[in-house]
């Protein structure tokens, strides 16, 4: 059993450290030798890197920072796995793994330990940990982001309401869905500890948009 228990710490810290790859500050460097996070609102997440370091970067850091986080939730899922059907205990359930490892590459994404633990907001990167979660609610958190986007024109706003949307789906399937059949009550606060973390990284975005001096994509500025 220690074995498994020493198995299951290590994919945790495997999902830490693909969080801390950071690649807004490697694109930023990459494009302009610069770091991103010496630039604009100096967070090293794909906005920021798209306002100024120029749209390719931008996108490239969103396509990858999802995608190590889709990475880190499937070796999570894929070794519980495992450990599940051999020690048959279901502390090892699969989609434990896969919502451990969502929140500890979230953490690594922000606090990285390749680049001095200062980090992103970990938006994108849940974007990938939700495709391995639950997909039918980074679906709609998606499409939520899109027509928040498109009518309020803010970031931060369409990220957060992305989020509620995204927590409260995956919270709603764990009750609904025929094929759970494990203790949904772990997967509900682990999930309601992601979003709380991309709120808590928002929190300066959150007193601008009550000031209503949040920065739109329109703006010059």
């Amino acid at each position: 059993m220690v074995g498994y228990i020493f198995t299951a710490l290590g994919v945790l810290v495997v999902a830490y450290l693909i969080g801390s790859v950071s690649f807004a500050v490697i694109f930023s460097k990459i494009f302009t030798g610069k770091d991103v996070r010496d630039e604009g609102s100096g967070n090293a997440g794909a906005t920021n890197t798209l306002r100024t370091v120029g749209v390719l970067p931008g996108i490239l850091t969103f396509v990858f920072d999802a995608l190590k986080g889709f990475a880190a939730c499937i070796i999570g899922k894929t070794v519980f796995s495992y450990l599940y059907t051999t020690s048959a205990n279901e502390i090892f359930t699969p989609a434990y793994g896969a919502y451990l490892c969502c929140v500890v590459v979230m953490l690594g994404h922000i606090f990285p330990l390749f680049f001095g633990f200062k980090g992103g907001k970990a938006v994108a990167c849940s974007v990938g940990t939700f495709a391995v979660c639950c997909p039918i609610a980074i679906i709609l958190g998606l499409i939520g982001f899109a027509v928040s986007l498109l009518v309020c024109k803010i970031v931060s706003l369409s990220s957060l309401v992305a989020t509620i949307i995204v927590v409260g789906a995956s919270v709603t399937y764990q009750f609904f869905a025929e094929q759970v059949n494990y203790n949904i009550i772990p997967v509900i606060v682990l999930s309601i500890v992601a979003g709380a973390i991309v709120f808590i990284k928002h929190k300066d975005n959150i007193i601008r948009l009550a000031r209503g001096t949040e920065q739109k994509i329109t703006s010059k500025k």
